[in-house]
């Protein structure tokens, strides 16, 4: 005669193995999605830099300045006056992502008062 507290071991035997299945299907998925994760903050992390550096090269050459924190960034600058703003698009690549293999081009844009202080 078994008792209830057997028959619930003698389950758990016959489903050992799988836990351990489970655990090998489910890590790599983990792994991958906290990649992903990471990936994204990073190239946020660029754009947030980048949309700075965007303010600062506006209101540089708002100022009569030039266009040197673009250059802090490593990105290209497109300067533009419409009427009394001064527009500054900066664009740029992001960090390789896939072993250099992918990249995504990151834009920003900011504009200032000319000759505002």
């Amino acid at each position: 005669m078994r008792s209830r507290w057997g028959e619930r071991l003698g389950c758990a035997k016959a489903d050992r193995g799988s836990v351990t299945a489970e655990f090998a299907a489910v890590v790599p998925a983990v792994l991958l999605l906290l990649a992903c994760c990471l990936v994204g903050m990073q190239i946020t992390g660029q754009q947030v830099r980048l949309q700075d550096a965007a303010a600062d090269v506006s209101r540089s050459v708002a100022r009569g300045g030039g266009t040197a924190a673009a250059t802090a960034v490593g990105a290209s600058v497109a300067v533009a006056h419409r009427g009394d703003l001064v527009c500054a698009t900066l664009r740029a690549r992001s960090r390789p992502i896939v072993g250099g293999a992918l990249s995504i081009s990151l834009s920003a844009s900011s504009c200032a008062l000319a000759g505002g202080g």
